[in-house]
Parts: C-alpha cells; sequence; structure tokens
C-alpha cells in the first residue's frame, strides 16, 4: 500500500429547519446544504500501527475523533484490516458550523475504504452511522436533506452565479448546547432572507433561513452583533452556518467576494472566499 491523499470539503447550510425532538432524542431537520471548497487534507499511510498527526488545531487523535469511527466502520471486527498514519491537515475551522469533522469522517472512509475494497457507493451504511453530517460530506454538492441529516435528496443543478465569504467569529459554539437552547426557547422559526437578495441559481429553494440562530445568539450575544456589523459592511443580508457560529454572505464573483474578505474585522478567527463545489470528500487522483 502506498501513501494516499483525500480532500474534506466544508460545508454550509444554506436554509435549516428544525422540528420538535422526537423519541430517539435527536431533532429532525430538512435543510438545503452546500459542498464548499475550504478543504482539509487527509493523507494515509501503511503503518507498524495505527497513528494520526493533526496540524492546525488542538484536537483529540485518539478513538474519539471521527478519522477513527470511520476506520472501526470499516474494520468491523476484523483482524485482517492493516493499521495506517494518518496525517490531516485542518483548514476548516472547528467548532463553527462547517462539518469539518464530519468531512473529514467521509475522507477517512474514502481512504480506509480503497484498503478493504469498498468504493463510495458501499460507503453509505457507514457514513450515516458515524454522524449526521458524514452521509453529505461524502457526496456532497448542492442538495436537500431531512431525516438527522443522513437523508440525501438528489443533487442539484448549481449554477455559476455566486461565491460566498465566510467569517468565523472569535468564539466556539457546541452543537449539542444550541439545540438544548432552541427547545428551551421553544422552538423558535429563524429569520429569512429572500426574494433578490437570493441568487437566482437558488432562488426558487428559498426562502432561506436557519432556525438555530436564535438559539445561538441566546447563548453568545455577540454573534448578532457580528451579524449586524457584517451586513453594514457588506450591505447585504447575513446567514449562519448550522449551528454556528460561521457568518456568511453571497457575492457576485470572486472579485467582489474579496472586496468583501478585506471587510471582514480583524478579530475573526477564521475568513475566507468560498467557491460552491459539486462534490464531496474525494481522493486526489479522482481529479
Amino acid at each position: 500500500m502506498s501513501s494516499r491523499r483525500a480532500l474534506a470539503p466544508a460545508k454550509l447550510n444554506l436554509s435549516l429547519h428544525v422540528r420538535r425532538m422526537d423519541s430517539s432524542g435527536l431533532h429532525p431537520v430538512r435543510g438545503l446544504t452546500l459542498s464548499i471548497d475550504r478543504n482539509d487534507i487527509l493523507d494515509m499511510a501503511p503503518a507498524e500501527s495505527d497513528h494520526l498527526e493533526i496540524h492546525g488545531a488542538d484536537l483529540p487523535t485518539g478513538d474519539q475523533n471521527l478519522v477513527w469511527k470511520a476506520v472501526s466502520a470499516l474494520r468491523s471486527g476484523r483482524s485482517d484490516r492493516p493499521p495506517v498514519r494518518f496525517e490531516l491537515w485542518k483548514r476548516i475551522p472547528v467548532a463553527a458550523g462547517l462539518a469539518g469533522g464530519s468531512s473529514d469522517a467521509a475522507a477517512a472512509l474514502l481512504l480506509y475504504g480503497s484498503l478493504a475494497g469498498r468504493d463510495r457507493a458501499h460507503l453509505s451504511q457507514p457514513a450515516a452511522a458515524i454522524g449526521a453530517d458524514v452521509s453529505f460530506c461524502l457526496r456532497g454538492g448542492l442538495r436537500w436533506i431531512g431525516g438527522y441529516g443522513e437523508q440525501l435528496g438528489d443533487r442539484l443543478n448549481l449554477d455559476d452565479d455566486f461565491v460566498l465569504v465566510v467569517a468565523v467569529p472569535p468564539f466556539m459554539l457546541e452543537t449539542a448546547r444550541v439545540y438544548s437552547a432552541w427547545d428551551r426557547l421553544g422552538e423558535p422559526e429563524g429569520r429569512t432572507v429572500s426574494g433578490t437578495a437570493i441568487p437566482p441559481g437558488i432562488r426558487r429553494h428559498g426562502p432561506l433561513v436557519n432556525d438555530l440562530y436564535p438559539a445561538a445568539v441566546s447563548i453568545e450575544p455577540d454573534l448578532d452583533d457580528w451579524r449586524v456589523e457584517l451586513k453594514s459592511r457588506w450591505d447585504r443580508p447575513v446567514l449562519m452556518s448550522g449551528s454556528g457560529p460561521s457568518l456568511y454572505a453571497f457575492f457576485r464573483d470572486t472579485a467582489e467576494a474579496g472586496e468583501g474578505l478585506d471587510l471582514v474585522p480583524e478579530e475573526a478567527r477564521g475568513a475566507f472566499v468560498a467557491v460552491p463545489q459539486d462534490r464531496g470528500a474525494h481522493l486526489v487522483e479522482d481529479g
């Protein structure tokens, strides 16, 4: 086995409708979700024992890491699956509502699946078992999601009529805590963005909304200050991805987005131009 590399794209929730917690203890959702070209990089190589090294973030490297959960899902107790060394370069901000960990897991499924004789078509079941976002991160594109995030609609046409600027405020939000706040607040609906504020290519999927936004603000009131400030600087509506705190807006092209990027407050812990892409995690050899 030689060394192999996979790219793990971030995701944005363009719209996220949350429903009341059901008997499983989880919240069913329906959302419009998009892959973007901000990638973590994951390398896998043969090794005498399992090892994970992470660059760019202080994250656990043991069994609790989603990379190893992906490997465990493919080993399934079999002793003939060899140990490997992973090296992960984190470029997606952590705890930011961008599904970086889930995308890393999808990349690990592809890499270790290549050892186990499992191609992408046979990875759907382990992906859903690892975490709600892993199924989408494995397939990517622009899609409606359902269930707890593991149910994927067909890939939607993605017009080349917008790019985005993503700004990550200087604090983190824990997903479980945001959902608990949403319950406590009485299941509020988020603010909507509609009409000409949405790029023509996705306007038919609007209005866009994130029901978790009021809950996120209740935990971290500075989030709304950041949204208002970015809305003023960018002169357009600003939305939140997932459980936050990442905020983003639509721009016509990379030149306009570059100007928007320059306007992000320097206190942000991350900011970048994001180009939509039509696929999820993929091996570098896939092109």
